[in-house]
Parts: structure tokens; C-alpha cells; sequence
């Protein structure tokens, strides 16, 4: 029951071990990484409880019918268009699209839809591609754009096939079940 429990915070565990053994050969070093763990946990304590809300608006407002309609089995290219349409509205990390894209699922999402949807999260958001135009051109960000959306589409469709829905596990990922919690 216990190594269950240190299983969750194995990263953190590895991090503080190292900013520990740090600590001993490398003071200054040891002090940057802390100082750089800490930001990193603020900015994520930050972004996390908005994320959350929406996922519970998404949970309460948006019923699965409308999801599988759109991002379902079987939409094809429609549901890849509007996964890219989603991925480019959003704001934020990275980290952040996770627990959106698990709502997603549970809600009847195809998993290509939903890696396309990571992956337009990723590289193709509307405020990046305006920054990208302003300081690379707007030659740049349409090239670059040209050839995102089609690795982006393709990564989805891959994993499909690679990874059938059947696959994916069903608490999350998270290692977690009813029994250890």
C-alpha cells in the first residue's frame, strides 16, 4: 500500500534527491534548482484551478451527444476540424490541455480527434501565430502553419491506428484505482 503511494510522487522524489545531492557538491546550483522547481509549481498551482472549472463546465454544459457528434468515431475530417478549431482557441501551457483532453475522451472523443487536438494545443494557437507573424513575417507563420497542420493531422491518424481507442485506460492514466485510493 505504501510503495502505491510513493509510486505517485516518484518524480517529486526524484527532484528532491537530486536538489538534495545538489545541495552537497553544488550550493549555488542547488539553489537555482529549487528556486526554478518553485516557480514551476506556483505557475502550475496557478493555471490548474481554471482548467479545472472548465473541465467542470464542460462536464455539466456540454452534453456527450454534442461531443461525439463533432469529435466521435466516424466524423473523419469534420471532427479533425474541429479539434484544430478547439486546440487554436486555447490559452496556456501545455499541461493544462491534459485533464480538457480527458474530459474529452470520457465524453466520446475519438483519440485521433483528441491528439489532434494536443497537437493543435501545442503549435498552431491564434495568439502565437500573430506573435510568429509580427517577428518572423507573415511569409514564415503561413509556411510554418502549411506544414504544422498536416504533421499534426498526421500524428493523429497514426496513433489510431497505432493505439485503438479500446487501449487507452479508462481512470486517466493515472495508475489509480479504487483500490489504492
Amino acid at each position: 500500500m505504501m510503495t502505491v503511494h510513493l509510486k505517485q510522487y516518484r518524480l517529486f522524489l526524484v527532484v528532491l534527491t537530486i536538489n538534495l545531492a545538489l545541495m552537497l557538491w553544488q550550493p549555488a546550483l542547488a539553489g537555482h534548482s529549487v528556486t526554478n522547481s518553485l516557480k514551476f509549481l506556483t505557475e502550475v498551482l496557478l493555471v490548474l484551478p481554471p482548467v479545472m472549472v472548465v473541465m467542470g463546465l464542460l462536464d455539466a454544459w456540454v452534453p456527450r451527444a454534442l461531443v461525439e457528434a463533432h469529435l466521435g468515431p466516424g466524423t473523419g475530417l469534420r471532427g479533425a476540424f474541429f479539434a484544430i478549431l478547439l486546440g487554436t482557441a486555447a490559452a496556456g501551457p501545455i499541461y493544462a490541455a491534459f485533464p480538457i483532453a480527458l474530459s474529452l475522451k470520457n465524453k466520446g472523443a475519438q483519440l485521433g480527434n483528441i491528439v489532434i487536438f494536443l497537437g493543435t494545443w501545442a503549435s498552431i494557437k491564434i495568439p502565437m501565430i500573430i506573435m510568429e507573424s509580427s517577428f518572423m513575417g507573415l511569409r514564415f507563420a503561413l509556411l510554418r502553419l502549411a506544414f504544422t497542420v498536416p504533421c499534426v493531422l498526421a500524428c493523429g491518424y497514426l496513433m489510431e491506428k497505432i493505439m485503438p481507442g479500446e487501449v487507452m485506460p479508462e481512470n486517466g492514466g493515472s495508475g489509480l484505482t479504487e483500490e489504492t485510493v
